[in-house]
């Protein structure tokens, strides 16, 4: 199924750059990321379910924290540019800790990795980094809860269900149907400027639904961005970009590749709590994506595969035990064990 789904979204590119001339150079780099970042993850998953975890959890806070200290004006405190990109390797680094902690058996182990996942929330809070300090202790908090939860695909619903809603907001704030007092509330911690971005990527999306204006090519057709001192070419918005660029097809090829990582935890061989805190992460980043530019990272979707990848592999051990008992291996289990 991710063969397929990521096969399409590459193919789609493709099909929307030939037709309106654009570069779908990123959209294929993401593919790639993503793909590259799952195959590691289920790789190492399997030979080192707890070091593999905890590695990737101190490597994507090495990489916050360069980011945060070699961008020269980072806005930390929104999800708007490299500032996105922070919060979500925050967020990802989080979870890629809490599944460390609850695939460890000894409680030294376990502890430590507890403590490195806290620690990492307190840095995203240290460097001022508001989204990412939230982002990372909500998947604390439903890591936490996850271990209480025994049907996996309760949690993953309302995990699906949060990222919809979140979606459906930008939606709303982009179409100006809230109430007029609710729209400025939410345009003051948004800005006005990424409001704006969005209003011209649903413009656009509105005179080419079907095939969008091609992959690269929003900077060049939306008025905000030509008028902006520091363009970058992004309407800061995962969902609104694929709109405008690639059409309602490219929005759906996107929320399929969020339903693929969600359903590959529901059927992953690794514990519930693990699941759903690998989902929570995720959903964190859909989150972030939504209303900023962090999926144009590639540390970040790589991320996103790995720890999809990792919370998805089926660790050799387990594999093995299960293979001797089925061959109808006489040994006593207590001898099987490490």
């Amino acid at each position: 199924m991710g063969v397929i789904v990521l096969g399409a979204c590459a193919v789609w590119a493709l099909i929307t750059a030939t037709a309106h001339d654009g570069r779908p150079e990123g959209v294929l780099l993401a593919v790639l990321a993503v793909a590259a970042g799952y195959a590691s993850g289920r790789i190492l998953g399997a030979l080192l379910p707890v070091a593999a975890p905890g590695a990737g959890a101190l490597a994507g806070l090495g990489l916050a924290l360069a980011a945060a200290h070699t961008t020269p004006d980072p806005q930390l405190t929104t999800p708007l540019g490299h500032g996105g990109a922070t919060a979500a390797l925050l967020a990802l680094s989080t979870g890629a800790a809490c599944c460390a902690a609850w695939a460890a058996r000894s409680p030294a182990q376990r502890l430590a990795l507890s403590l490195l996942a806290v620690g990492i929330v307190v840095s995203a809070a240290v460097l001022g980094s508001t989204t990412g300090c939230a982002a990372g202790a909500g998947v604390l908090l439903c890591s936490l809860a996850a271990d209480r939860m025994r049907r996996r695909a309760l949690g993953l619903g309302g995990l699906a269900l949060a990222a919809a809603l979140v979606t459906g907001a930008t939606w709303a704030v982009a179409a100006n149907v809230l109430p007029d007092g609710l729209t400025a509330s939410l345009e003051g911690p948004l800005t006005e400027h990424r409001v704006l971005l969005w209003r011209d990527a649903l413009h656009l999306a509105g005179h080419h639904p079907a095939l969008g204006v091609g992959p690269g090519r929003y900077g060049e057709l939306g008025p905000t961005v030509t008028q902006s001192l520091l363009p970058d070419g992004k309407p800061h918005s995962a969902p609104w970009q694929q709109a405008a660029e690639q059409g309602l097809v490219g929005v759906a090829l996107l929320a399929a590749v969020f339903c693929w990582f969600l359903y590959s935890l529901w059927r992953s061989p690794r514990s519930t709590t693990i699941a759903l805190t690998a989902g929570a992460a995720l959903t964190a980043l859909a989150v972030i994506a939504s209303l900023g530019n962090a999926l144009s990272f590639t540390t970040v979707t790589a991320g996103a595969g790995l720890l999809a990848g990792l919370a998805t592999a089926r660790p050799l051990a387990d594999e093995d035990l299960e293979r001797v008992l089925n061959a109808g291996d006489q040994t006593p289990r207590n001898q099987l064990e490490p």
